[in-house]
């Protein structure tokens, strides 16, 4: 009936149920009688409560995106009774917070369903029961946000208000910016490309029209306007008047009671107009005649010193002065000309490039034909004429009708490789060829600074190819001059078509550029089966179809498709910088009375120095100081030659010819070939054996270097010396392991350790890094092993050096990096280079 009839209590002790054993736990039961029978409550298990410190799984810290999911695994310690989970966020109780977005019943873990900023704090599980509180170790939860770009600006205006400048666009890392974390944005920040600013241009007023007839008023007018030319692109307005008014004079005129009276003498104005006449036609025949006369005049001296430039300085009353340093006292090395100047072009240029002897004169590019330099006085006169001179050259040309892959030309060692549509017809190359199997090799182009490396495990172990690599000889048409990209080294071309490799050729190619990011846009083209030139890659640039690594004075490539291939670069700015290659020659005319200079200015490469070398070895030249470099801008500046401090009682000069001028675009498009200027000397005595004199060549309001001249012009030195002593002149392929530095047993365990990342973290992109190669490395990423294209690069940048120490100092400092971070266990051996 629920009326309560009698209460019972029993108090039990820990000790009791401690010492109880039996097949149950401790349990109690209430029993009730009475003379209608007995009745028993359920039974009440009593056991002893505990809760343990540690829990079974603590939550773990998370990084993760915004708007990700975030899971918290917690598992609470054992205990009796069971303990109750809650969760503290920044030391508050998340159930406290009311917030939807985080979810705590699902088995004692925490889950966030869209994680927001405000989700980033410390996480910590409390477990509870009757006995205590624990509390799990902190989890640190961080929401991170990823940089996003903004959208580009519009381009800024052109960096300079009359030619060749800079606009740039730029965007930031702001949509969203990287917070807490976060990866910045991939890619430039900044664009640049080149614009051209189209210069002021003035007006100026036309000539005055004829004055109107005389009006009633005793007035005429006359008019001009300004459109010789009229102003453009912020030209400024002419400055003046563009009506003029006066009143008639000289009796042309009267004004009487209104009337216009004419009083004019018609014999004296029959003689005003006679005198004019004559005396314009009298001007007109002077003008004539002193055209005349200076045209003879040049024509003359042309044909008579065979002067190359006049210079309009020389008119004008002397050329601009130079700032000389003190002749230097005698140097017996070029006083002697059986002692010349070492030209050994390895001492200055990385790359196997010795000269061949005199049979193999075929592989060198002479001087052009012709060359022209024309001087600002000539162009005032409107005659602009050519200083030539020629060089017998034995150059081989490819035949119109060479349709075979290969043919080898008779009584030498030398393989043709026919056009395959990746050359025109009559073009001439320097070339070499040789067989490689497996273990790979190099060719080397002597002279010329270019080499081609065929790594080991190029071709597979029953396979060889005969390959090729050449030098196109012709005309250029790589570079854009509508973009103002020249070519900084020679276009090169590796085959056959159709090779199957394994690991990419590395490719090395000298180039003329002072290298800079911020002046200069260096790209990579390579010729299409049209004849036509496309841009595979710039070097600043990530790309994974080919490898470009700039160094001061070398391109190494990584190339896997054979073609013909140019490095040409685009000036971003004015400070750009081409390199020129100063020499100076001299040679006794058939006069034995004369003596010739000749001033070269080639780009700095060992291929066009080649050619200079070349051509005055065929016309008995001699070397008469060391050959210096020229830093020339691209700045639209001219280059001047001229030679100073010649000895007045023992050598003349011809007129005109002390001074001379090459323009900006003779020098800057020039892509390989040289230009030159010459000097005609004459001694006044036979007896004169010695010349000393100063070449100054200087681009203008830009770098100057100077060539000291000692030379013995005595009858007995016309023999002309070699340039070139170096032996071994005749080596351009090597095959199998001597092509190498780093032999192939420590190349493959160097592969074999780096190939593969393990525990130490020893993997080929620190092998890369230690190798300073450290930009693109998404190109070695997809290579069959990372670490042997590698090496290939590390070999093709110290083919000359053979110097290992560089690839063992970094191996040993992986090594030494390693053994500091992580210790090694006893049944571990680390792997040991020796060299």
């Amino acid at each position: 009936t629920g009326l309560k009839i009698r209460e019972v209590t029993i108090n039990v002790t820990r000790q009791q149920v401690e010492d109880f054993h039996g097949p149950e736990d401790y349990w109690c039961l209430c029993v009730a009688w009475s003379h209608l029978g007995t009745s028993k409550s359920r039974k009440a298990t009593v056991r002893i409560a505990y809760l343990r410190k540690n829990f079974e799984q603590d939550p773990q810290g998370k990084e993760v995106p915004i708007k990700g999911m975030i899971v918290l695994h917690c598992r609470p310690p054992e205990g009796v009774p069971m303990a109750e989970v809650e969760w503290l966020k920044n030391e508050e109780l998340v159930s406290s917070l009311g917030d939807d977005n985080i979810d705590t019943r699902a088995d004692h873990n925490l889950i966030i369903n869209e994680a927001r900023l405000s989700d980033s704090a410390n996480y910590t599980c409390l477990a509870s029961n009757i006995v205590a509180k624990r509390r799990s170790a902190t989890a640190t939860v961080v929401v991170f946000v990823n940089g996003g770009w903004s959208l580009w600006t519009e381009w800024s205006s052109c960096s300079v208000n009359c030619g060749r400048g800079v606009q740039k666009r730029s965007r930031t890392c702001t949509n969203p910016a990287p917070l807490n974390g976060g990866a910045f944005c991939e890619g430039m920040s900044v664009q640049k490309i080149t614009c051209n600013a189209l210069c002021p241009v003035d007006g100026v007023w036309e000539e005055w029209s004829e004055w109107t007839m005389c009006s009633a008023q005793c007035e005429r007018q006359r008019w001009r306007e300004c459109n010789a030319p009229p102003p453009r692109h912020r030209g400024k307005m002419c400055e003046g008047e563009g009506q003029g008014t006066e009143n008639c004079t000289g009796g042309l005129c009267t004004q009487t009671d209104g009337k216009l009276m004419h009083d004019v003498n018609p014999q004296s104005m029959e003689n005003s107009i006679d005198v004019a006449l004559y005396s314009g036609l009298a001007a007109g025949v002077i003008a004539v005649v002193v055209l005349i006369v200076a045209i003879t005049l040049y024509r003359k001296s042309q044909s008579e010193y065979g002067v190359d430039v006049i210079d309009s300085s020389a008119l004008a009353g002397g050329f601009q002065s130079f700032n000389f340093k003190t002749t230097r006292q005698g140097n017996p090395l070029l006083l002697n000309s059986s002692m010349q100047p070492d030209l050994t072009v390895g001492q200055t240029y990385s790359g196997p490039i010795c000269f061949q002897d005199s049979i193999d004169k075929e592989l060198f590019d002479p001087l052009p034909d012709k060359v022209k330099v024309q001087s600002s006085f000539m162009v005032s006169l409107g005659v602009a004429d050519r200083a030539e001179y020629h060089v017998k050259t034995h150059l081989e040309t490819l035949p119109a009708n060479l349709h075979p892959s290969y043919s080898t030309v008779e009584g030498k060692k030398t393989t043709l490789i026919a056009a395959n549509g990746l050359h025109t017809p009559g073009k001439t190359w320097l070339k070499t060829s040789a067989v490689f199997g497996h273990l790979g090799g190099r060719l080397v182009i002597p002279n010329a600074g270019v080499s081609l490396l065929v790594p080991h495990g190029a071709f597979a172990d029953d396979t060889s190819w005969e390959m090729y690599m050449l030098i196109n000889q012709g005309e250029s048409s790589a570079q854009s001059e509508e973009r103002c990209e020249i070519l900084l080294g020679p276009e090169i071309t590796y085959g056959p078509p159709g090779l199957n490799l394994s690991y990419p050729v590395a490719m090395t190619i000298a180039h003329c550029a002072e290298v800079s990011a911020e002046n200069w846009n260096i790209k990579l083209k390579r010729q299409t089966k049209d004849n036509k030139w496309e841009e595979i890659m710039s070097v600043d640039d990530e790309s994974t179809s080919c490898y470009c690594l700039m160094d001061s004075h070398c391109c190494h490539l990584l190339l896997d498709q054979p073609g013909c291939y140019a490095l040409v670069g685009e000036p971003v700015t004015d400070s750009a910088i081409k390199r020129l290659r100063i020499a100076v020659f001299g040679s006794m005319e058939a006069s034995s009375m004369d003596y010739n200079l000749r001033v070269h200015c080639v780009d700095d490469t060992p291929h066009a120095f080649q050619g200079v070398v070349t051509a005055e070895t065929s016309r008995g030249g001699q070397l008469l100081e060391e050959p210096k470099t020229l830093f020339f801008k691209g700045n639209c500046l001219s280059l001047q030659v001229s030679i100073q401090d010649i000895p007045q009682f023992l050598w003349s000069i011809k007129p005109f010819t002390t001074c001379q001028e090459f323009s900006f675009t003779q020098v800057w498009y020039s892509n390989q070939q040289p230009v030159h200027c010459a000097f005609s000397l004459q001694r006044h005595s036979a007896s004169t054996t010695q010349l000393s004199c100063k070449i100054s060549v200087r681009q203008v309001k830009g770098h100057e270097q100077l060539l000291q001249v000692y030379s013995s012009v005595g009858e007995s030195e016309k023999e002309t010396v070699p340039f070139f002593m170096q032996a071994d002149c005749t080596v351009t392929s090597q095959t199998g392991a001597k092509a190498f530095k780093i032999p192939l047993s420590i190349r493959q365990r160097i592969c074999t350790t780096f190939d593969t990342a393990n525990a130490k973290g020893k993997d080929w992109q620190l092998l890369a890094q230690k190798l300073h190669i450290q930009r693109n490395l998404s190109y070695f990423t997809k290579q069959k092993s990372p670490s042997a294209v590698i090496l290939s690069l590390w070999e093709a940048r110290h083919q000359d050096s053979g110097d290992l120490d560089s690839l063992a100092s970094a191996l040993e400092e992986i090594g030494k990096i390693h053994c500091k971070s992580l210790p090694q266990s006893p049944d571990e051996k680390e792997t040991d280079f020796t060299f």
